[in-house]
C-alpha cells in the first residue's frame, strides 16, 4: 500500500509535530466582533493523535499565531509539546529534539504553507494536507489525499499508527 521509502521513513518516527492553520483546521479564520478569534478542528484527526500519543509517539504543535483555542485543543488531545507564536519554527524543532533526544530523521512534520518549509526540508518525514501550497507539496513525502482540517492528519496518523504496528 504504501512505496518502501515512505514506509521506513515511517518507521523511524518517534515524534509527530503539526501545524495549526491549514493542517489542524480548514486554514478558515474566523473573529467576532470583539476580534475573539474561532477555529474548528475535525474530531477523527483529533482521535489520531491520540492514538499515537497513547501508543508513545511525541506529539507537538508548532505554530505561528498565538491563540487560546490552539491551547485548549493541545490540552485536550493531551500532546506532548506546544509551541505558539513560532515566527521560526526551525528554533522550536530545535528545542524538541534537544528535549527528546531525537534526531531530525526521527520527525514527521505536516504544514500546508511558505513558513513551514524550513522544517520541512530538516525532518525525516515531511507532511502536508492535499490542499497545500505548491512549494510545500514539492518537497513533501507524504501528501495526504485530505484537505487540512478534513482528515489529512488524520491519514498520516494513521500511516505511522499502521507501518510501527503500534497499539493503545
Amino acid at each position: 500500500m504504501f512505496n518502501i521509502e515512505l514506509r521506513n521513513r515511517a518507521l523511524k518516527i518517534k515524534l509527530v509535530a503539526f501545524d495549526v492553520d491549514g493542517v489542524m483546521t480548514d486554514g478558515s479564520l474566523t473573529f467576532d466582533e470583539d476580534g475573539k478569534e474561532y477555529k474548528t478542528f475535525n474530531a477523527k484527526d483529533g482521535q489520531g493523535i491520540v492514538m499515537l500519543t497513547k501508543s508513545g509517539i511525541y506529539t507537538a504543535i508548532i505554530t505561528a499565531r498565538d491563540n487560546g483555542t490552539v491551547k485548549n485543543r493541545f490540552e485536550t488531545l493531551g500532546m506532548t509539546k506546544l509551541y505558539m507564536g513560532q515566527k521560526n519554527k526551525l528554533n522550536a524543532l530545535k528545542e524538541l529534539t534537544e528535549e527528546f533526544k531525537l534526531d531530525y530523521s526521527e520527525v514527521a512534520y505536516m504544514g500546508d504553507d511558505l513558513p513551514d518549509i524550513c522544517v520541512l526540508k530538516e525532518v525525516g518525514l515531511a507532511c502536508c494536507p492535499n490542499d497545500a501550497v505548491k512549494q510545500v507539496k514539492n518537497i513533501c513525502h507524504f501528501v495526504s489525499t485530505k484537505r487540512g482540517g478534513r482528515g489529512a492528519v488524520r491519514e498520516l496518523t494513521d500511516l505511522i499508527y499502521e507501518v510501527q504496528k503500534l497499539s493503545v
